[in-house]
C-alpha cells in the first residue's frame, strides 16, 4: 500500500506529499477553470501519469531484454470535454522509440506500453490514443 497526503493551500492550490519518499508536488487549478495555471492541474497529473507509466513499463521491459531504450520520449495531450460536466475527454500520447530497433523489439515494447497499469486503469473511462513513432 502506498499513501500520499494532500493539503489544500488556498487559492485553488494543493500540496501533495508522497509518504514513503517525502517527495512533494503542487497542483493548481488551470486557467480555464478559475485557476492560475502555475503548476500541474489534477487532470494534468492523470495525463502525465499515463505517459510516465508507459515510459516506465518500457524501461522495465527494455532492461529485461537488454534493449537500448535511450532516447525514448513521450508527449501527451489532454483534451477536456466541452459540456457542463468537466472531465477528461481524450488523452493522446506520442511515444518516440529509439531508432534502429529490430521489428520484434519494437513489437515487444509497443505491446508492453499498451498494457501499462495506468492505461488499463483508465480504459473504459477515458478515451486514449497511443501513437508509436
Amino acid at each position: 500500500m502506498t499513501q500520499m497526503h494532500c493539503r489544500y493551500e488556498g487559492g485553488l492550490r494543493t500540496l501533495a506529499v508522497h509518504d514513503s519518499s517525502g517527495s512533494q508536488l503542487i497542483t493548481d487549478a488551470p486557467l480555464d477553470n478559475q485557476g492560475r495555471g502555475e503548476a500541474f492541474s489534477p487532470t494534468d497529473l492523470v495525463a502525465t501519469a499515463l505517459a510516465s507509466c508507459i515510459l516506465t513499463i518500457l524501461g522495465i521491459v527494455a532492461e529485461r531484454h537488454a534493449i537500448q531504450l535511450d532516447p525514448c520520449t513521450a508527449r501527451v495531450e489532454k483534451t477536456m470535454t466541452a459540456g457542463a460536466v468537466r472531465r477528461i475527454g481524450l488523452l493522446e500520447v506520442w511515444i518516440s522509440l529509439p531508432p534502429g530497433l529490430e521489428p520484434q523489439q519494437r513489437q515487444l515494447l509497443e505491446r508492453a506500453g499498451e498494457g501499462c497499469p495506468v492505461k488499463r486503469s483508465l480504459e473504459g473511462a477515458v478515451p486514449m490514443i497511443l501513437h508509436w513513432d
